[in-house]
């Protein structure tokens, strides 16, 4: 693998920093590295190999923006762009950056569902790396990735017919903000002091409480959390008809995303079966032994790069079907390490 001139956006936030972090675990080979972030962030610098990398501030541009020639050069020279700066930060900036020769690896869901956007989890549909004609490849919602890492084994061997999935997901999720404001709710309940915030990031209190409820609702009724999962999984699977339901819920856990997944196949696969095979796929750890209180746990999972799949049984309700928990670190696989893994794939034979 040739080395890359590789950039980050929004290289201060949560996913930003994970991506720098999990560059140098893996020893991606870069020749040089660029951080960038808002005007929030200016004059700070960032350690990546023991060198301080002065951060760069991306000047605010939107569609409505008159378009200046400065900004179409501006990433000019980067080979791989990680963006992970929000969906209208991406909308404004990813299709000019992308036009100029940069491959951008999104990781906000402004081109997730583009039918000429890749959506790509490596150990599910690799394949799709094959078309990237607008330079872009989109990383998928991090509560999708588990699942589908846990899931795709299974419906290769039994086919899925349908998927209903409950979520549990992490204050990390939404970002550095609401990790703050879950250390500082605790310590105000605890203490009883007071605490408040300019910008609370979630619709009630979350320290000692679950919300069902992240993003907003659409008409039907789904949180876009919820609908994301269903339309993504799809996509991913190139199953466009495939039945799925979702509850996605915020709980008061500051890293790792848990999933209770109920799916219904069209042949009939045991729990035996399904522990066998999910025990030699890429990605996936098993632990699954209840008798001893050993299962996935978000505390456990943090830190690390696999999907934990555990609690794996049959559902006597129907004739093909099992329930399973599946947990993975919602920063690193759900995010900042499948971006990666996607540049490792892609660039592998060069």
């Amino acid at each position: 693998m040739k080395s890359f001139h590789i950039a980050i956006v929004g290289a201060t936030g949560l996913v930003g920093e994970k991506i720098r972090e999990v560059l140098e675990e893996r020893n991606f080979p870069i020749n040089s590295l660029r951080l960038f972030s808002s005007e929030r962030s200016k004059d700070v610098t960032l350690l990546f190999r023991g060198e301080k990398i002065p951060v760069e501030t991306l000047p605010p541009l939107d569609r409505n923006s008159k378009f200046d020639i400065r900004h179409s050069k501006f990433f000019v020279g980067v080979d791989i762009i990680f963006f992970s700066a929000g969906k209208e930060v991406s909308n404004a900036w990813v299709p000019i950056i992308a036009k100029n020769g940069s491959l951008v690896i999104d990781n906000s869901p402004a081109f997730r569902l583009d039918p000429e956007v890749p959506l790509v989890v490596p150990e599910v549909n690799p394949e799709a790396l094959s078309n990237y004609q607008k330079g872009i490849i989109a990383n998928p919602n991090c509560s999708t990735i588990q699942m589908v890492v846990a899931l795709h084994p299974l419906h290769k061997v039994a086919r899925m017919k349908r998927i209903v999935v409950s979520t549990y997901q992490s204050v990390s999720g939404y970002g550095r903000e609401a990790v703050e404001v879950l250390q500082k709710e605790t310590h105000t309940i605890l203490h009883r002091s007071k605490f408040s915030s300019d910008s609370y990031p979630f619709p009630h209190s979350i320290a000692f409480n679950i919300i069902p409820q992240i993003d907003d609702f659409n008409e039907k009724g789904e949180s876009l959390e919820e609908w994301k999962m269903v339309e993504e999984t799809r996509k991913i699977l190139a199953e466009p008809d495939l039945r799925i339901t979702a509850t996605c819920v915020r709980v008061p856990v500051f890293t790792g995303h848990s999933e209770a997944v109920n799916v219904e196949f069209e042949k009939k696969i045991t729990a035996e079966e399904a522990r066998e095979i999910l025990t030699h796929s890429p990605g996936v750890r098993v632990i699954d032994d209840p008798e001893n209180s050993k299962y996935p746990l978000p505390m456990d999972a943090a830190g690390k790069d696999d999907v934990f799949v555990g609690r794996i049984r049959e559902d006597l309700s129907v004739e093909s079907g099992l329930n399973l928990w599946i947990v993975s670190d919602n920063l690193r696989k759900g995010a900042a390490t499948n971006a990666i893994q996607i540049a490792e794939h892609l660039f592998s034979a060069d």
